[in-house]
């Protein structure tokens, strides 16, 4: 499989995967980041397939327009998304991107339609879960109730040796693990819902 995180304005990721037989591709948060994306999909003659949003904040989508009108791509979104997607995903989904298969895990908390994206041994984090930190609930469609769920109930659940690639550069180094974080993200300490609740309303 081709995987690429990449970063170019400001510190938003966003990641290319490709299919090694099919050279079909996707685009996971394409942000500010279109012009170096369209380059490398080019250099690695790769087909652009889908563009895929881990939540519909303008600083992950800013660049879909600017790739869309270049490649014949459909954007992907869970059903909740206030952007109307070419294909609506919900949780337990799988995207198929010729041999590779992605599994749309549905984690809200920052917003209502943030999902996860389980690839192989990686897992796509958006703005749920970052390097030694985690999404915040404080804008709309913010609940921390859902994000305690989506993280010690579904992130925490998977393999400590899964990688994690999160939407943002808030970290030490730019992916970790799930064993990783369960060890040494403060966010992540075991407390029952009450304190999770408490703990992200500290500013």
């Amino acid at each position: 499989m081709f995987f690429k995180q990449l970063q170019q304005h400001g510190d938003n990721f966003s990641y290319i995967l490709g299919d090694d037989e099919t050279r079909d591709a996707a685009v996971v948060d394409s942000s500010f980041n279109g012009g170096k994306i369209t380059r490398i999909l080019k250099t690695e003659n790769l087909a652009l397939k889908y563009l895929i949003n881990t939540h519909n904040h303008s600083d992950h989508t800013a660049g879909n327009e600017e790739l869309r009108s270049y490649f014949v791509a459909k954007t992907v979104s869970h059903r909740l998304s206030r952007i109307k997607p070419d294909l609506e995903v919900d949780d337990g989904d799988t995207i198929l991107l010729g041999n590779i298969v992605i599994k749309v895990i549905h984690t809200p908390g920052h917003t209502p339609d943030s999902i996860c994206l389980l690839v192989e041994k990686k897992v796509l984090t958006g703005d749920t879960l970052f390097v030694r930190e985690c999404g915040r609930t404080d804008l709309s469609g913010g609940d921390s109730t859902s994000l305690y769920q989506s993280l010690f109930n579904r992130l925490l659940k998977l393999d400590n040796d899964i990688q994690v690639f999160p939407g943002h550069d808030y970290g030490p180094k730019p992916y970790s693990t799930i064993g990783e974080e369960r060890k040494l993200n403060y966010t992540l300490q075991p407390r029952s819902l009450e304190e999770f609740i408490e703990f992200m309303k500290q500013p």
